[in-house]
């Protein structure tokens, strides 16, 4: 009498991936030096954006995208500050009344900011900020 076996059922898929994998390699987080001159690039990135919207529109979304991609190679967040003057969704760089509409929402508790390039609505929550000011008061 034959033991029952367990079929394996295997794909090629699964075996080229078994024979032919390498082990992941970790990442080490950037020298301390690297990220303050990352952060210095973008800050100056973003100035030059504000400077350059009125003449050169494609020039300034070019500086964000550039400051984007040097923030995700070298770990560094973006203050809020910055990420709010580009939209999330098309990565332009935003100048209220020109390509974006910026208004207040008292119902919703937030500033809302639509992209006027890709219709993308973005909240910004401001019920932390009064509840700071009146703790500070």
């Amino acid at each position: 009498m034959r033991k029952a076996t367990r079929a394996v059922n295997l794909t090629i898929g699964m075996v080229f991936r078994m024979t032919h994998s390498k082990p992941k390699r970790r990442h080490s987080p950037k020298p301390g030096w690297q990220q303050a001159i990352a952060k210095e690039r973008i800050a100056r990135l973003f100035s030059l954006a504000e400077k350059e919207f009125s003449s050169h529109p494609e020039r300034s979304h070019r500086h964000v995208s550039l400051a984007r991609k040097i923030a995700m190679r070298y770990n560094v967040r973006l203050p809020p500050e910055l990420k709010s003057r580009y939209c999330r969704k098309c990565y332009k760089y935003l100048k209220p009344s020109i390509n974006c509409r910026v208004r207040t929402s008292a119902r919703q508790r937030a500033i809302i900011i639509t992209c006027l390039e890709c219709g993308h609505v973005m909240r910004h929550p401001y019920r932390r900020e009064k509840n700071m000011r009146k703790k500070a008061a």
